[in-house]
């Protein structure tokens, strides 16, 4: 919904009265009809009241209308409040101290804008939560911390350097629902611990070689076998990488030695998302500046910490692509961000060790996923970029930073942006990555699992009637398949007693009726997740 309402109450008439425009969309906006009604656009939300619930002409009744009957968005007021400034809030508190929305009011106008109000001596009334968690993702109430100073229940999620908002539509209820550990559990009853665990390495494979083409990077084997390792290794282990510290570690391990980088960890230099098209830099998305990195990695944790046994695909997809938009390294920023994922299901105990989800190869190995996954980075970016792309220069000179990084692009419009880095709506990239999860637990890792099942029962039917060591049986499987079932005359110079009679017709009948052996599967997905080369194959 780009354009406001006819009649607009709420933070519709907020944004008509200042000149006030988010830049994200407002995930609710109300006016004033014959007849009530809620409509739903674009899966934004349309409500219309009748004329008993117009508010009256004044700034305190449509704010409070707002915080009652919409969807509070921490961008809007970020940029009302700096609008308006302290006086109309003070007013409000002055005049109703007691009043629940006028002390949340407050509270929220302090904490955006660091400007102290001065609280009235008859302050009262009962704690209430600072933002109604039916509506957003708030902390969970163990992890609420109560402000004497408004009688208010501090339960948002971050900190005022980051806090996303994800809103609890429909559709996030039902993706934020994904149990992640019952679908794991269904593989374990169906193919068995030990099978998954000898799957987990070439999962781990299959997920590096994935991340890698989604950065456009196909056929990097040094890189593609280090990041499985740092993904075996480091996956659910220490503490979480959202520190300088803990992500220089990180980033030294995944990028190696050979760097251009003269420095690890957090950046010191501005970074943008784009591509060179024509000797033109072509920008997708310009990330918060590098002073600003630390404090928003620290809002990222206390995310996690607060809403700690909460939805475990929640909390990944929020770690994960909140990540990726402060994009606090100069190099590697992707893939700490699909690392992220499966780090924080293994962290919630949804994910056992040593599996990891494939969740990459689900998006590479289907178009449609991977114009979605395109489709959800754009839910912030592109937005961002209408707004700002008019700050964006790239001067004649190029500048060295101290992280080795060697750059002529220049951004002023930071004041602009500051609010959407800040507080973005994140509820979109819950829905994509449940869903995505959700197909590599009983797509992908199934057909995987019952492709390794049934090419285990092969190899033993291959060494039942010819003796043979595993790895000359996994040469014979892939001879089988690469030759359509014909005995190659490289095979059998390798192996003779494969010429003995009725010796290969044996054992082409024995690998068909193993792979039979299992229930009927969907062939086009057996054929999107055929693995390059037999399990025990090496590269």
């Amino acid at each position: 919904m780009s354009d406001l309402p006819n009649d607009p109450i709420g933070a519709a008439w907020l944004e008509q009265r200042y000149e006030v425009r988010p830049v994200s969309r407002l995930p609710v906006q109300s006016q004033i009809g014959n007849r009530r009604a809620t409509q739903i656009v674009d899966g934004d939300r349309l409500e219309t009241y009748q004329e008993s619930m117009r508010p009256s002409d004044e700034p305190v009744a449509h704010l409070q209308f707002h915080l009652r009957h919409e969807v509070p968005q921490l961008e809007f007021l970020s940029r009302l409040f700096t609008r308006t400034g302290p006086e109309f809030i003070q007013a409000w508190v002055d005049a109703e101290p007691t009043g629940q929305y006028a002390r949340r009011a407050a509270f929220l106008y302090e904490w955006l804008t660091e400007d102290a109000l001065q609280v009235p001596e008859r302050l009262g009334g009962n704690y209430v939560d600072a933002i109604d968690d039916t509506k957003l993702v708030a902390a969970s109430s163990d992890h609420a911390v109560k402000v004497p100073r408004w009688r208010i229940k501090d339960n948002l999620p971050g900190t005022r350097y980051f806090c996303p908002m994800v809103v609890k539509t429909d559709a996030f209820n039902r993706a934020a629902a994904l149990d992640v550990l019952q679908l794991f559990q269904n593989l374990q009853a169906e193919f068995g611990e030990d099978l998954l665990r000898r799957a987990a390495v070439w999962m781990t494979l299959r997920e590096s070689k994935a991340t890698f083409t989604i950065e456009g990077e196909a056929d990097r084997g040094n890189r593609i076998e280090r990041f499985a390792d740092v993904m075996a290794r480091r996956t659910g282990q220490g503490d979480c990488p959202l520190t300088d510290e803990t992500l220089a570690q990180l980033q030294g391990e995944i990028l190696g030695k050979r760097t251009s980088l003269s420095h690890l960890g957090l950046r010191h230099s501005p970074v943008f998302v784009g591509e060179t098209v024509h000797y033109q830099d072509i920008v997708h998305y310009v990330a918060p500046p590098h002073e600003d990195v630390g404090a928003m990695l620290h809002g990222l944790q206390v995310f996690l910490e607060r809403t700690q046994g909460q939805s475990p695909v929640m909390r990944s997809a929020v770690a994960a692509f909140g990540f990726v938009y402060i994009h606090p390294l100069a190099d590697g920023n992707g893939r700490v961000h699909r690392f992220l994922i499966n780090d924080i299901l293994r962290r919630d105990g949804v994910v056992p060790e040593p599996v990891i989800l494939p969740v990459s190869a689900v998006i590479t190995d289907d178009a449609g996923e991977r114009r979605s996954y395109d489709r959800v980075l754009d839910e912030v970016s592109k937005p961002l970029m209408h707004a700002v792309r008019e700050f964006i220069t790239f001067k004649s000179t190029q500048t060295t930073y101290s992280d080795g990084v060697v750059s002529n692009f220049e951004f002023g419009g930071f004041e602009q942006a500051c609010p959407v880095w800040r507080y973005p709506d994140l509820g979109p990239h819950v829905i994509f990555l449940s869903n995505i999860v959700k197909r590599t637990l009983t797509e992908q890792m199934r057909e995987q699992s019952r492709y390794l099942r049934s090419h285990g029962r092969a190899r033993q039917a291959i060494k039942e009637i010819v003796e043979m060591p595993d790895q000359q049986a996994d040469r014979v499987l892939r001879s089988i398949e690469q030759n359509r079932g014909e005995l190659s005359n490289v095979l059998a110079k390798e192996i003779p007693v494969l010429r003995e009679a009725d010796v290969w017709k044996q054992i082409t009948e024995a690998v068909s009726q193993a792979f039979q052996e299992d229930p009927p599967v969907d062939r086009h997905i057996l054929e999107r997740y055929h693995p390059a080369r037999p399990a025990g194959e090496t590269a």
